[in-house]
């Protein structure tokens, strides 16, 4: 019986780390194994955006090729069990997106023992000289992009009162959003209240925000919020405080809900980071690096990030600023929505408004 209990016990666990795993392309008997470790799926963009886009273009670089996919939902133990699985069936490079940049320094470190390199996207694994390339966006610089449209929309108001709603304390890149905007803000309007989100929430920051509006009195002139899913999780909290006008709110990566409520005048803004040329870029390190092909030197460009233990070669993309004013030539122009996505009814009268159609 003990036999038995023990058995049913091994079983759960290796259905609990394979459970958000699946393998595409090249068949099995394929040599060309490179792992795409996402890292949780509150953030719309991992599953409808980066996944897709990075396996699609896989497939038209390496037919031959085959992608371990796994998201570790948000818990850095799940992605180190992942990537270790990854590893035991073969994986010749690992596309690594961590849920705890400091803690995925052991994931880099086990691949480098297999001699498998470690691309690191999005996020940046710290703490490890064993990290061969980074891809992600100028993140200091999207903090400071949110930061000066707050700015811009609170136009001059003395003593502002601003609410900061911040990203995971885990998370790399949320410390430079949040360092990018104080470097703007700071000096500027008053941080009323400031909170960061474990998990990237929704539901986290809106209780957050709930917490802000009661100590102040429902009195916020501006919320900084670090993505486009706490900024909903803000929005929903002043709403059902009953806060009228809705003050202007940041967000970024560009969801589509954002996009709408911005077209509504609910968000005030959102920043634009360019997943195809982020996920396709990958894709091509990946590919490369499996193949044994020398990465081309014009894709770094020269330009390095340091992770406390290496300068990491790295492309950096341009994040960009999206308003009611340029949804059209951003986001519809580049097909990322297209005006099908976005115009259902209850936004079609705001697009005609926004001259998309």
């Amino acid at each position: 019986m003990k036999v038995t209990r023990i058995l049913s016990s091994l079983v759960v666990v290796a259905l609990a780390i394979t459970a958000c795993a699946s393998t595409t392309g090249g068949g099995g008997t394929s040599t060309k194994k490179i792992a795409l470790l996402l890292p949780e799926t509150k953030t719309a963009r991992y599953e409808s955006k980066d996944r897709p886009l990075f396996e699609a273009k896989v497939k038209a670089l390496c037919s031959d090729c085959q992608i371990i996919y796994s998201n570790a939902n948000q818990d850095a133990p799940t992605q180190q069990s992942q990537a270790e699985a990854a590893l035991t069936n073969g994986a010749k490079v690992l596309v690594l997106d961590p849920v705890d940049g400091a803690a995925a320094a052991a994931i880099a470190n086990k691949a480098k023992q297999s001699n498998v390199p470690v691309i690191s996207y999005d996020r940046l694994i710290l703490n490890s000289p064993n990290v061969n390339y980074y891809i992600s966006f100028d993140n200091a610089g999207v903090g400071k992009l949110q930061g000066t449209a707050l700015l811009t929309a609170l136009n001059g108001k003395a003593n502002a009162s601003v609410v900061m709603i911040n990203g995971d304390p885990a998370d790399n890149n949320a410390k430079l959003f949040k360092a990018g905007a104080h470097s703007v803000l700071d000096g500027k309007v008053t941080i009323a209240k400031e909170y960061d989100t474990p998990g990237w929430g929704p539901d986290k920051a809106q209780d957050e925000m709930t917490q802000a509006l009661t100590a102040l009195g429902n009195k916020v002139d501006g919320v900084y919020a670090a993505n486009d899913g706490t900024g909903g999780g803000a929005i929903a909290a002043m709403k059902t405080a009953g806060v009228k006008p809705l003050p202007p709110v940041t967000g970024q990566d560009a969801e589509l809900a954002a996009i709408q409520r911005i077209l509504i005048g609910e968000q005030y803004m959102t920043v634009y980071k360019a997943i195809v040329p982020e996920a396709e870029g990958a894709a091509q390190l990946a590919v490369d690096l499996v193949n044994g092909t020398a990465v081309p030197s014009s894709m770094t460009a020269g330009a390095v990030t340091n992770n406390t233990s290496k300068d990491v070669p790295s492309v950096l993309l341009k994040p960009v600023a999206v308003m009611k004013d340029n949804v059209k030539t951003t986001v519809v122009a580049d097909k990322f929505w297209t005006a099908a996505d976005i115009c259902t009814a209850q936004y079609a009268a705001a697009c005609t408004a926004a001259g998309i159609s």
